[in-house]
């Protein structure tokens, strides 16, 4: 059976640039050689695209952009864009997981893993994945959306909003971020002024919510239109919640994959977990991630991820893995997931 020619796309000119080489480098490692041709391609902060064949363990220190040679996105070396089978776009954050690829991709015509334009775009967006959720009645918890703009004229004002609406502990997150870079957990006011700044390091606009005190469950999806849901596993922070330096450095976090919930709580976190994915009209991949409130044990949903962390300790593969889906055995469901939606695209003139 002849090779399939796979362009594998990380780096990025995100905050979370870094994990994507994590990432990018734990896939790389697994994929068989007997069934793809690899492209491996990074961009750099700065935003040049270089086609890079050097060793993998020089990727997730960064010393690959020394060795990658820049080259045009339509014309990597001797493989021309029309050579290209399937791109795997492990990019993480604005600029690559949030429909702006996915745009560029559809453009050109290639077949690519993970989420469309649209889904991409939405999931990214955590203050209009609310507003879509919303519409659903998916429980989620109280929030508020602020601009920068907004909130450099009324600065008092909208931490007095926040206090009487929300109250403390609260949350606040740039919205159009993940891996937990730039969230801060508020208890008073100073610490609030201070998390709001921080937020607006990273985006123009913020999401504020209310505090859930919830077990941290998450559940991972996989499919285009008949998508299926993993067994949900269960984070127990270390800290007061898991964030970016606990994700991928310090490692201190426990994990229970699978999620030690009662049968029909797991029915359901699946349940709500294929809802929002629908929903967005999600395809290839996502991890929704939900809290269960300790007291009564309702559930609520917190954000979706269309392109999670994909380490090999990353919770997204190990939901499968716990499920029965190898890690290898996934990135190649994943490949044919995404040829099989390109190949049902309505034909262009």
């Amino acid at each position: 059976m002849k090779k399939l020619n796979i362009m594998v796309v990380f780096g990025g000119q995100s905050g979370e640039h870094e994990v994507s080489l994590m990432s990018a480098a734990s896939v790389l490692k697994v994929m068989n050689r007997e069934k793809y041709n690899i492209i491996p391609v990074g961009i750099t902060k700065e935003g040049i695209w270089k086609h890079y064949d050097g060793p993998i363990d020089k990727i997730p220190t960064g010393e690959w952009e020394g060795l990658g040679k820049k080259q045009e996105f339509l014309s990597l070396g001797k493989t021309a864009t029309s050579q290209i089978d399937v791109v795997f776009p492990i990019l993480h954050g604005p600029f690559g997981e949030d429909g702006t690829i996915q745009g560029l991709l559809e453009m050109i015509n290639l077949p690519y893993v993970g989420a469309s334009v649209m889904a991409s775009a939405i999931g990214m967006d955590k203050a209009m994945t609310k507003k879509l959720c919303i519409a659903e009645n998916i429980p989620q918890a109280k929030y508020k959306t602020v601009l920068h703009s907004s909130y450099i004229k009324k600065q008092e004002e909208y931490i007095k909003e926040m206090e009487e609406s929300l109250g403390y502990p609260m949350f606040v997150k740039p919205a159009n971020l993940g891996s937990s870079v730039g969230i801060s957990k508020a208890k008073t006011k100073q610490e609030l002024v201070e998390a709001v700044k921080k937020a607006f390091e990273y985006d123009r606009k913020i999401v504020v919510e209310e505090f859930i005190d919830g077990r941290e469950i998450e559940c991972s999806v996989l499919g285009n239109d008949e998508a299926v849901a993993s067994l949900p596993a269960e984070i127990i922070p270390s800290h007061e919640f898991y964030d970016y330096k606990d994700k991928y450095f310090d490692g201190t976090s426990r994990f229970q994959i699978p999620a030690d919930l009662p049968e029909e709580v797991t029915k359901e976190v699946q349940q709500l977990a294929l809802k929002v994915y629908k929903l967005m009209d999600c395809c290839g991949l996502a991890r929704v991630d939900f809290f269960v409130a300790r007291q009564g044990g309702r559930i609520y949903f917190n954000e979706i991820n269309t392109m999670p962390g994909f380490t090999k300790i990353s919770m997204y593969p190990k939901m499968w893995e716990a499920t029965g889906l190898s890690y290898e055995a996934l990135i190649d469901k994943l490949i044919t997931l995404a040829i099989e939606r390109f190949q049902e695209r309505p034909q262009r003139y």
